[in-house]
C-alpha cells in the first residue's frame, strides 16, 4: 500500500512538472516575450532572431542531412534510397566534427562505409542479374545472400509436391532430378521454380547422388532482394523462365525419342 502511494506522488509530481513546463506563458517567458503583451508580429520577430542567430555552417549542414533522412523514407528502391542515406550521414558527419559533438560525427561516420557497402552489393546484384538475363546462366552473384549446406550421396533434398521454402545453388558433388534422370552438376540452381508457383510446391525430387556441398536461400530472403530492387527482380524472372524453357526442351526432346523408338518398334513388326 505504502509503495502504491509512493508511485502515485510520484507520477502527480511528474505530471504537476510537466503541466507547468507546459504552460503558454512559461514557454513564452523562455521565447524572451512578455505573456502578457503578445502579438503575431512580436511572435514572427522573435522566432525570426532565434532562426537568424542559428544559422551557422554547422546546422546548415544538420539541416541538409535531415533532408536526405527524410527523403529516404519517400523512395521505394534500395539504390536511391542508400545513396540518399550516404549523402545524409555525410551532412551529419560534417555536422559532428563543426559542432564539435563527437558521438554525432563517429556515428555517422560509422555508418558511410556501411551504406556504401550495401550499395556495392546491390550495385553488383544488378549487374551479374542483367548478365545472366543475358546469357550467363551463372547464379554466383546470389552467394553473399546464401548460406552452406552439405550433403551425404543418398540423402534427398526435397521431394516433388513438398512445401517449398527455398532455393539451393549446387557448389561440389552431383545432384540427380528423380522424374526427368537429369544430374546437376556444380553451378547449376534448384529449386527456383518452387518459389514461383501458386502454391510453392517442388515440382520434382532432388536427391545426393555425390557427397557435396550447396547454398541456400530462403524464399522470404529472396523475396525481399525481389521488392528491394525491381531490376533484380525483372531479370530473376527472366533467368527462372530460361530455366523452365530448357526443361520443356529437354522434356520434349525425351517424348521425341520415345516417339521414333515407337515407330521403329511398329515398323519391325510390320508383316
Amino acid at each position: 500500500m505504502k509503495l502504491s502511494a509512493d508511485l502515485s506522488t510520484i507520477l502527480d509530481r511528474i505530471l504537476d512538472t510537466a503541466a507547468d513546463n507546459l504552460r503558454v506563458a512559461k514557454i513564452l517567458i523562455q521565447l524572451g516575450l512578455d505573456p502578457n503583451n503578445v502579438t503575431y508580429d512580436a511572435l514572427l520577430n522573435r522566432l525570426l532572431e532565434i532562426g537568424l542567430a542559428n544559422i551557422t555552417l554547422a546546422n546548415m549542414f544538420a539541416l541538409i542531412g535531415a533532408i536526405f533522412f527524410v527523403a529516404t523514407l519517400l523512395m521505394q528502391t534500395m539504390v536511391p534510397l542508400r545513396v540518399a542515406n550516404m549523402a545524409g550521414c555525410t551532412f551529419f558527419a560534417a555536422f559532428g566534427a563543426l559542432s564539435g559533438n563527437i558521438t554525432t560525427f563517429l556515428l555517422y561516420l560509422l555508418l558511410l562505409p556501411i551504406n556504401a557497402v550495401r550499395l556495392r552489393q546491390m550495385l553488383r546484384l544488378v549487374k551479374k542479374a542483367r548478365t545472366a538475363s543475358q546469357g550467363d546462366m551463372s547464379m554466383e552473384w546470389l552467394k553473399p545472400f546464401m548460406t552452406e549446406r552439405r550433403y551425404r550421396r543418398g540423402d534427398r533434398l526435397f521431394r516433388k509436391g513438398d512445401v517449398a521454402t527455398e532455393m539451393f545453388l549446387t557448389v561440389t558433388g552431383k545432384f540427380l532430378v528423380k522424374e526427368i534422370e537429369v544430374e546437376l552438376p556444380p553451378g547449376r540452381l534448384m529449386g527456383e521454380l518452387g518459389f514461383l508457383t501458386p502454391n510453392n510446391r517442388r515440382t520434382g525430387t532432388v536427391e545426393c547422388i555425390e557427397d557435396g556441398q550447396v547454398l541456400s536461400i530462403t524464399y522470404d530472403r529472396l523475396l525481399e532482394l525481389y521488392f528491394q530492387n525491381p531490376q533484380f527482380g525483372y531479370y530473376f524472372l527472366v533467368l527462372t523462365s530460361q530455366r523452365l524453357l530448357e526443361n520443356i526442351a529437354r522434356l520434349e526432346n525425351i517424348v521425341t525419342q520415345q516417339s521414333a523408338g515407337s515407330q521403329v518398334t511398329a515398323a519391325s513388326h510390320t508383316p
